[in-house]
């Protein structure tokens, strides 16, 4: 893990956040698939964290930043290229939804409790209250 103040950007911490990843990964002997990817959001769209990403031999799936281009042809060749990576991508947002819905519950935010199991006995009635709300709507009304 790399701890540095909320002012840093995201993008700027990658570097040293998948050097760590690595050594994880080395450190327990895992063994990676070749097309396993990773993903980020436009934020890391960059030349040297896509060359890092691929250099470690995973895929980078990372939704394309046009940062105010203006070129018509140079944004559509950028998103044709990650058009082909766009359902991987995708899958993405399901847990970023998940982390979202998770931070209306005040205690799955902040951790109160000593015990992990406490913890966790939170998550699932947080998940459960999530779980329950999309199958029966808002009011406990069966929404189908």
């Amino acid at each position: 893990m790399v701890f540095k103040p909320v002012s840093v950007n995201d993008s700027i911490l990658l570097d040293q956040s998948f050097t760590n990843f690595l050594e994880i990964i080395d450190d327990l002997n895992l063994d990676v698939p070749e097309n396993a990817g990773i993903t980020g959001d436009p934020g890391f769209d960059s030349e040297a964290n896509k060359n890092q990403i691929t250099a470690a031999r995973f895929i980078p799936f990372i939704k394309p930043n046009l940062r105010g281009l203006r070129n018509k042809k140079k944004i559509n060749c950028i998103l044709d290229e990650f058009e082909e990576k766009k359902p991987v991508y995708k899958e993405r947002y399901k847990i970023e939804r998940c982390n979202a819905w998770q931070d209306k519950y005040r205690k799955v935010v902040i951790r109160y409790e000593k015990l992990q199991a406490t913890t966790m006995g939170f998550h699932y009635l947080a998940y459960s209250m999530i779980n329950f709300r999309w199958v029966f709507g808002k009011n406990g009304r069966n929404s189908v």
